[in-house]
């Protein structure tokens, strides 16, 4: 739970604690991690050389392509013996992301998530509807030990189905909760539609998963009657819990006792100066089953080392304006073009061309989601049920890749616009 030392900790002390667990933690990760220790072989680095942070800029990056590359437990630094839980999220090519949790980890998440919540005032007299989803997901298991760590009541409904997310909301006089703020959105329209914005006892959201701006939260708080929070976080550092906002809703604040964030120019790989704005790159000095050391997470933001109103000394990274690579998040998924390039070049017959476009809109709150793929010249001349039949084919292949839906158009041949460049896979018409 909140450790006001440590979350008010002068930044020299915090500094000397982050140099601490960062020697320990490259010891560690170069006796147990087999990628890791190559890594700094090629480098000619040995643990000894780490003296603390000042010397984190030395080691080498993770990439997300590690965990395909080790798939699934590769880089585990615990025995499975040791490994309590596993969570996953879907990769850049059908193999899931999978990352491993000791005792101790998921203490330390519980333990994040509930200095996250008391920071935005969650007592133990709250009662909290968790709405993320559940099961190799992290955001419901994440956000559920960190409400029941604190000591509030749980009420652990996952995603989906609107009805009886509101009537519970109602009926168990639920005073906060989380899901994505798309569907928060939803959620405030269909309480409008029902009229019954005034039974509720709503007071704070918690929003993340995916990007969403300041008139958003804005139209959630309204919408809801409530005071709406933004919540970082990834699988592969941790799930829900990273970094989120106080009180003062002015950044997201980093819990540095566990993570070192850095900022790096993405073309360069150097570090850039504090404020500057470039990719962000994550340590883990804490974490026992999965650690990671300078992961890549793509997202492009800035970091903020003043010190908070609140108090709190920890760095607060801004919301994430971009990514660095190619990568969507619909609906609180991650989905990559090469997914579903993938996909379309699994399927036999010469119906389709390898030429695609992805259209992804944001619609009365919701992302939309399409795929206009060009038939072959020999497909176009055949009639409307045999390309009804391709279409739902690839629709029910891109899902169970996925696990999002999608609405496939087969087009005209040459239809899609061509380049001489890069191909553009992507247009992506929401606005933040």
């Amino acid at each position: 739970m909140r450790n006001y030392e440590i979350e008010t900790m002068p930044r020299s002390e915090l500094e000397k604690l982050q140099s601490e667990r960062l020697v320990n933690q490259v010891k560690r990760m170069y006796e147990r991690v087999e990628c890791f220790r190559n890594r700094m072989d090629e480098k000619g680095l040995k643990p000894e050389d780490v003296k603390g942070i000042e010397d984190l800029h030395k080691l080498p990056f993770a990439y997300k392509s590690d965990l395909r590359d080790y798939y699934p437990y590769g880089l585990f630094a615990e025995p499975l013996e040791n490994i309590r839980r596993v969570h996953a999220s879907s990769g850049t090519t059908g193999k899931r992301i999978v990352v491993g949790y000791t005792d101790n980890d998921l203490d330390m998440w519980a333990n994040c998530i509930a200095r996250m919540l008391e920071g935005v005032g969650i007592t133990k007299n709250d009662i909290f509807q968790v709405s993320f989803g559940y099961g190799l997901f992290t955001g419901g298991f994440g956000l559920h030990a960190g409400v029941e760590k604190i000591g509030a009541t749980v009420i652990p409904m996952s995603s989906g189905n609107t009805a009886l997310q509101i009537q519970t909301m109602i009926d168990f006089k639920a005073t906060a909760i989380c899901c994505t703020p798309s569907y928060a959105m939803y959620l405030g329209e269909e309480i409008e539609k029902m009229g019954v914005k005034d039974q509720l006892s709503l007071k704070v959201g918690i929003f993340g998963a995916e990007p969403w701006s300041e008139n958003m939260r804005r139209e959630i708080e309204d919408k809801l009657g409530i005071k709406a929070y933004d919540i970082y976080g990834l699988s592969e550092i941790l799930g829900p819990g990273v970094s989120c906002e106080c009180e003062y809703q002015c950044g997201m604040h980093v819990w540095e006792d566990h993570f070192i964030p850095e900022i790096i120019d993405p073309e360069t790989l150097e570090v850039l100066p504090h404020g500057e704005w470039g990719e962000l790159v994550f340590t883990t000095i804490t974490k026992e089953g999965f650690p990671l050391i300078r992961y890549r997470t793509r997202d492009i933001c800035s970091l903020n080392y003043e010190k908070c109103k609140c108090g709190r000394t920890h760095v607060r990274m801004r919301k994430p304006s971009g990514r660095s690579d190619d990568m969507l998040i619909i609906r609180g998924v991650n989905v990559f073009p090469s997914q579903i390039e993938e996909v379309l070049l699994s399927l036999d017959g010469g119906n389709i061309t390898p030429n695609y476009l992805i259209k992804v809109d944001r619609i009365n709150n919701t992302d939309t989601f399409e795929l206009d793929v060009e038939m072959s010249e020999s497909m176009f001349t055949d009639d409307v049920k045999s390309i009804s039949k391709v279409e739902k084919e690839i629709t029910e292949k891109l899902r169970s890749a996925l696990g999002l839906g999608v609405k496939v158009h087969l087009v005209n041949p040459k239809s899609i616009p061509r380049s001489e460049g890069k191909a553009k896979r992507v247009l992506d018409l929401r606005k933040l």
